[in-house]
């Protein structure tokens, strides 16, 4: 079902080539594991029960949302966890740019101790050493993020 590729530059230069996953929109791709780049911690219990369902299910169900310029991962912490859990290769996402898309609103929780975030300290947050608390930003995206299933031997291969 993988329908086109998507070249991109990531943030060192290099060109990364992501597989275009079904044909609607909006588009879901499949993106090298090892390209995202993560901006919160997560909670164990969470992705042990993410990976619970994902091995029931057999696959993806949801995309993480990225940035298409970094591999900052905007929305889908456990997802990329369970994903690592699991030795995959590649990702389903949906990709942004980012910081010149008006159409995602970035928030903080109301429970991290911030006031407010900026789309800048989410890049600069995922191009650190360190990472935010867990549920401390939430991405508000005005496009639809469609179901989806994708299978892990999908996944589990290189391209």
């Amino acid at each position: 079902m993988l329908l086109e590729c998507l070249h991109a530059g990531g943030m060192s230069g290099e060109e990364v080539v992501f597989s275009r996953w079904g044909s609607s929109e909006p588009a879901v791709h499949l993106v090298p594991l090892d390209w995202l780049k993560p901006h919160e911690e997560i909670l164990d219990k969470n992705v042990r029960q993410l990976e619970k369902m994902t091995l029931r299910w057999k696959g993806y169900t949801k995309p993480l949302l990225v940035d298409i310029k970094t591999g900052s991962i905007l929305d889908g912490h456990h997802r990329y966890s369970v994903g690592m859990n699991l030795g995959l290769c590649r990702l389903p996402a949906m990709l942004f740019d980012y910081l010149n898309d008006d159409s995602i609103i970035l928030e903080a929780w109301p429970a991290s101790g911030l006031e407010s975030l900026a789309k800048q300290d989410i890049i600069d947050m995922c191009t650190s050493s360190e990472l935010f608390s867990p549920k401390t930003s939430r991405h508000i995206v005005e496009a639809e993020v469609p179901p989806i299933h994708v299978p892990l031997d999908v996944l589990s291969q290189e391209s």
